[in-house]
């Protein structure tokens, strides 16, 4: 499941991940958030957070998230991820260098380190 968090500013795009994420949470909730504040705003920032209780992606979950990156690569100014899944974030930082943009990884317990960078 990924829900949309509120309370940061309107150019930022903030999501927390639950359980098993799916293809259908990318295509109801996460894309048309995506895609909303890019027309409304045209870069935006991301924080993504795989809460404690994330357990893993479905394959068109995986499939989605790198469509979504391909398709609005050079809409994001920043993106913050934050997990304790030491795979994302071997994962992120791999794969940071070929974002056009700042990529940081930070862990469940440094979300509010995360959001004041992704507000900065």
């Amino acid at each position: 499941m990924i829900e949309i968090i509120q309370g940061l500013p309107e150019n930022i795009v903030a999501v927390i991940a639950s359980g098993k994420v799916t293809g259908e949470d990318y295509e109801k909730v996460l894309i048309p958030a995506i895609e909303d504040k890019i027309r409304k705003y045209g870069k935006i920032r991301m924080i993504y957070q795989l809460g404690s209780d994330f357990t893993g992606f479905t394959s068109d979950a995986m499939w989605d998230d790198a469509r979504v990156g391909i398709w609005h690569l050079t809409a994001f100014e920043k993106v913050a991820v934050v997990s304790d899944v030491n795979w994302i974030i071997d994962a992120v930082k791999i794969f940071k260098f070929v974002i056009p943009c700042p990529v940081k990884t930070f862990r469940n317990e440094e979300f509010p380190e995360a959001k004041t960078w992704i507000i900065e």
